[in-house]
């Protein structure tokens, strides 16, 4: 039984509450690596991550997790990758977890036992989106329900199929939002919309996402792959280093004051002027040509 709001969630239809999906069998749940449900591969510098369970609307395991964590790890370390697309296949993006596949408890649960599951868990995978180096997309391509809405509201920019949908599911099992939702919520769309979503768990259409700004662009499903290469393209050939530095700029404005967002700011200047990037971009502007990046 899951010890969170990280249910295996079907497609809602029409805003109705989502209804579990089937199981697989679990000697076939537990024989799939995790490098055939998490797929990777490099284009251009672009990591590209993509879920890969459409039979149960792509509801993450344990394994697929720690995949996704050690992915994001690998990108932020390695210079080859410049910006991130995390995406899946299928009708669902991420239903949200499945714990199938999390290892069996070898005692009774005890006090301290929940919490340290969902840091060690849903938190660390919201965090590892949240602290990468590199700028990261998320593709949308359907449903996006509980920790899976919260993985794609991590991400730098989210891009979404016009059939999509995201819900705040927790609340129609009686469970709190977990994976970082009551945090990220708030910043992106102010308390009371947050509250809105989270105390109806109603189904939020790609158009009113985009309308609420949790949605960067909404594109017709067959549309939405080209606009990620084209906007990770575009990252890719980007000062890397600089836009590092200005997602950790931006992520930490809302939760200090202005004279430590100041003091942040001023750092990140410092560094990035020690980079051959920003003397490139500087030596471009005064000789009038193109700049010629190179991520260092």
């Amino acid at each position: 039984m899951p010890v969170s709001g990280e249910a295996t969630e079907s497609a809602p239809r029409d805003g109705a509450e989502a209804a579990p999906q089937k199981a697989a069998p679990p000697d076939r749940a537990e024989a799939a690596p995790p490098d055939a449900t998490v797929l990777h591969f490099l284009d251009g510098g672009v990591s590209w991550i993509t879920l890969n369970r459409p039979e149960v609307m792509n509801a993450v395991t344990w394994d697929q997790r720690e995949r996704i964590i050690a992915l994001l790890a690998e990108a932020s370390a390695d210079p080859a990758v410049r910006a991130v697309v995390l995406t899946a296949t299928g009708r669902g993006f991420c239903a949200g977890a499945d714990l199938r596949g999390t290892p069996a408890p070898t005692r009774e649960r005890v006090p301290g036992d929940v919490a340290r599951t969902i840091r060690l868990g849903a938190q660390r995978l919201i965090a590892a989106v949240l602290d990468c180096e590199k700028p990261v997309i998320a593709a949308v391509n359907g449903t996006a329900a509980g920790i899976g809405a919260h993985l794609a509201f991590a991400c730098d920019l989210v891009l979404a199929a016009d059939t999509a949908k995201f819900v705040e599911v927790f609340v129609r099992r009686g469970l709190v939002p977990d994976g970082g939702g009551a945090y990220l919520l708030p910043r992106l769309v102010g308390p009371q919309r947050a509250k809105e979503l989270m105390f109806f768990g109603d189904a939020l259409t790609a158009a009113d996402a985009e309308r609420l700004g949790l949605v960067n662009r909404t594109v017709p499903g067959g549309e939405l792959e080209v606009l990620a290469k084209e906007w990770a393209g575009r990252l890719a050939a980007g000062p890397t280093r600089a836009l590092a530095l200005t997602k950790q700029l931006v992520n930490a404005s809302l939760d200090g004051d202005r004279a430590a967002a100041f003091a942040a700011e001023a750092a990140a200047q410092e560094i990035n002027m020690t980079t051959r990037d920003a003397n490139e971009g500087v030596a471009s502007f005064v000789e009038r040509r193109a700049p010629e990046y190179r991520g260092h």
